[in-house]
């Protein structure tokens, strides 16, 4: 199966969509950029009319992840639950999981005016590279938990950055192949963050 397909099977909007393979890999290249800029891209019109919160759950939701509003139990999954848009109803996300979703860095500028996110799991995201967690700087001041677990494209460069993210008291890591220094960036973390638990598995 072509990487296109692939690809596109991962996006949920796409799960019952039958796809035919791609006639030459150039063209598979550039359909992926297209793709990925599609789902994550930053609609700034989107962002002033509803709101950072809701924009940012609307590109969380749309590739995949699951979002959980400050005050509230459950995370939200399903895109096609998110509460009818009301201007007199302020709702904020505290927490995010990732876990298998399509998100990618070109999308995190969604963060910017999220005030209240405490919590990001990134497991398995398979689009997720350096960029990303270095982009989390946008919510260092509200994120206290962070879970890196199999994003196979994450380098030791990109755990370095993780040095800002100072109000941090959770920090789980774990099954990034290219990570060359285990030991040298463990160290260096826990030096730049001594009130943060840090678990490397």
């Amino acid at each position: 199966m072509m990487l296109t397909t692939k690809i596109l099977r991962n996006f949920p909007f796409t799960k019952n969509i039958e796809f035919h393979h791609p006639s030459n890999v150039v063209g598979s290249r550039n359909f992926y950029k297209w793709l990925i800029i599609m789902f994550n891209g930053v609609n700034k019109k989107r962002v002033d009319e509803v709101g950072p919160d809701r924009a940012c759950a609307e590109w969380l939701l749309k590739n995949g992840a699951s979002i959980k509003w400050l005050g509230c139990a459950d995370y939200l999954r399903d895109y096609n639950s998110l509460p009818k848009e009301d201007v007199n109803v302020k709702l904020c996300i505290e927490a995010v999981d990732a876990t298998d979703s399509a998100i990618h860095h070109i999308g995190f500028q969604h963060f910017s005016g999220c005030k209240h996110v405490e919590k990001i799991k990134l497991v398995r995201c398979s689009y997720i590279e350096n960029e990303a967690l270095s982009l989390l700087s946008i919510i260092k001041d509200s994120l206290i938990h962070l879970e890196v677990v199999e994003c196979k494209n994450i380098t030791d460069e990109a755990l370095a950055d993780l040095k800002n993210l100072t109000h941090l008291k959770t920090l789980k890591l774990g099954g990034m192949p290219y990570v060359k220094d285990k030991s040298r960036i463990l160290q260096e973390l826990t030096a730049a963050l001594p009130n943060c638990k840090i678990i490397y598995m």
